[in-house]
C-alpha cells in the first residue's frame, strides 16, 4: 500500500493538508495557536484515528457490536532533540455486547495498527480500554 497527501501554506498565514476530498486546516502561526491544531496535535490525531479505525475493523472480525468509541491521547514532548517520548491513550467503547473481549481487542490494535506500530518504534506507548454499557 502507498499513501499520498498534499499540503500547502502561505507566508504569515496557516496551512492546509489536502487528503482525498478533505482539507484539514492547521496552525503555523502564533495568532492561531489556540484555534487550530499544530503538527504535534495532528500527529496524535493520526495515532487516535488508527486506533478508532481498528476498533471498527475488529468489530467485524471479532463479531462484536458497539454504538460509539472515544479516545483521549496525551503525550510528553522532549526538547533536545524535539520528539515525543511517551504516549498514553484511554479508549472507551460503548457497548452491551458480551462478546467484546477488550483484552484481545487491545492486543489486535497494538499488533496490526499501522500508525501505532510506526510510532512504537520511536517512543513508548501505554493505553487502556474501558467499557461503558449503553443505557
Amino acid at each position: 500500500m502507498n499513501y499520498q497527501i498534499q499540503a500547502s501554506s502561505i507566508s504569515n498565514k496557516d496551512a492546509i493538508i489536502h487528503v482525498k476530498q478533505s482539507n484539514i486546516d492547521f496552525g503555523t502561526t502564533a495568532k492561531t495557536a489556540e484555534n487550530l491544531p499544530n503538527p504535534a496535535e495532528l500527529f496524535l490525531g493520526s495515532f487516535a484515528s488508527c486506533i478508532l479505525k481498528n476498533v471498527e475493523r475488529f468489530s467485524g472480525m471479532m463479531k462484536f457490536t458497539y454504538t460509539k468509541a472515544t479516545i483521549e491521547v496525551n503525550a510528553t514532548r522532549l526538547e533536545n532533540p524535539p520528539r515525543m517520548e511517551n504516549i498514553v491513550y484511554n479508549l472507551t467503547i460503548y457497548s452491551n455486547d458480551k462478546k467484546l473481549n477488550s483484552g484481545l481487542l487491545k492486543k489486535n490494535i497494538e499488533k496490526f495498527g499501522t500508525i501505532y506500530n510506526t510510532v512504537k518504534l520511536s517512543c513508548s506507548i501505554s493505553g487502556t480500554i474501558s467499557m461503558i454499557e449503553n443505557v
